[in-house]
């Protein structure tokens, strides 16, 4: 007595990824995605691999419906200490590095003008 596959329950192959394997989408390893990107501008380097980048965006006022400006303080890795105040940084995410850093810094867009290395 034959039984078909469909009725029972049991998984029907259409190419897509079953979840249960390093591909699928629960738990998988390799599925972290993009990280996300920004771009800001460092306001302090005074901790050692570390810089804290303000990073400017807009958003919509809930009552008013303008545009207002939000700036957040993000603290970023710096490995090897190069970004200096006033250097426009790009930044990616990262898995927590301590209780604040969850930043990485890219690359160095542009040099702070006026400031020596």
């Amino acid at each position: 007595m034959a039984i078909d596959e469909e009725t029972s329950g049991a998984a029907v192959e259409s190419g897509e990824p079953s979840g249960s394997g390093p591909d699928g989408a629960r738990g998988g390893i390799g599925r972290r995605g993009k990280p996300q990107v920004k771009v800001g501008t460092v306001v302090s380097d005074r901790m050692d691999k570390t810089v804290v980048v303000e990073v400017q965006g807009t958003a919509t006022h809930r009552l008013y419906h303008r545009q207002v400006k939000r700036t957040k303080r993000l603290a970023a890795h710096d490995e090897r200490n190069e970004a200096k105040v006033g250097d426009r940084v790009l930044l990616e995410s990262t898995r927590p590095l301590s209780k604040s850093k969850r930043w990485r810094v890219r690359e160095i867009l542009r040099r702070a003008v006026g400031v020596e290395p």
